[in-house]
């Protein structure tokens, strides 16, 4: 059975508690860095359609947005324009 490298990363660690504060600091450092790249690996890239599929989902939903935005600004200021000069 393998240990997986979590595991192993943390006996690293245990071990390095006892030792100086400089060494602890490099083995959490190392640790640390050990953690990033499995968690890397594990990464899904989207495909060159998906990617292109999901640009244009949030150009459309970021213009919808704009588009309320500017509708809800205009209906307050013409609002606001009719309160306040009759």
């Amino acid at each position: 059975m393998t240990e997986t490298s979590a595991k192993r990363g943390s006996d690293r660690a245990d071990r390095a508690r006892g030792g100086n504060p400089v060494s602890r600091l490099f083995a959490a450092i190392s640790l640390f860095i050990r953690q990033v790249l499995d968690e890397i690996r594990k990464v899904v890239r989207p495909t060159g359609p998906e990617l292109v599929r999901y640009t244009a989902v949030v150009i459309v939903f970021v213009v919808i947005m704009m588009a309320i935005t500017a509708g809800l600004d205009l209906v307050f200021s013409k609002l606001v324009t009719w309160m306040f000069t009759g």
